[in-house]
């Protein structure tokens, strides 16, 4: 028997068909095996696939987000993989798709922050549903690394701080050298040591 879980958002849909997996003893509402799945937009081509693409899309939007969240907006997915997500060049999110049909060009969204939010949401929805009862392959989220911290600060701010305290040294050093040197004062007097008694 056929399931199918349905996640809804303001600008898109998600549903998830699939079957519950007998062979681990799984029935009624779970399910244990994709065997599809579709993502509707408000206004745009609906998106529809197998497990891996799914899996695809989850393992670079996820992360695009957390990422976007804490300053550090980064490019996730490369050539090969079917997915990529990025900063929009006017500003938004690129969201490319590579089919896995030969002769199919990708298909390139720009997405504005309030569709990422709903995208994000409905994966997450996925991700959390109890009655999903299969391992999804995704990154474990990870604290970022000092360098990405790091980044998150414009190279100005980070450049001020230091040379603002050089400056404060050559002005200090460059003050010292205007003062005069100090006169000589007038050597002391040595007096002739008294005679013990004997």
């Amino acid at each position: 028997m056929k399931q199918v879980l349905q996640f809804d958002q303001l600008s898109c849909r998600l549903k998830v068909e699939g079957l519950p997996d007998v062979s681990v003893g799984q029935s009624g509402q779970n399910l244990g095996i994709i065997t599809g799945w579709s993502l509707a937009w408000a206004g745009r081509p609906e998106l529809e696939g197998r497990k891996e693409h799914l899996l695809a899309l989850m393992q670079v939007v996820l992360p695009y987000a957390r990422y976007l969240i804490s300053g550090v907006p980064r490019r996730f997915g490369a050539e090969p993989e079917p997915v990529e997500i990025g900063p929009g060049p006017e500003g938004g999110h690129g969201l490319l798709l590579r089919s896995s049909q030969p002769d199919t060009p990708p298909l390139q969204l720009n997405l504005d922050d309030a569709e990422l939010a709903d995208l994000v949401r409905v994966l997450d929805q996925l991700r959390l549903d109890s009655r999903l009862q299969l391992p999804l392959e995704l990154p474990e989220p990870m604290p970022l690394k000092a360098r990405e911290l790091l980044e998150r600060r414009p190279l100005t701010q980070r450049l001020a701080g230091p040379l603002a305290g050089l400056l404060a040294v050559a002005v200090a050093s460059g003050l010292g050298l205007l003062l005069p040197e100090p006169k000589p004062g007038p050597e002391p007097v040595q007096r002739p040591a008294a005679a013990q008694p004997k």
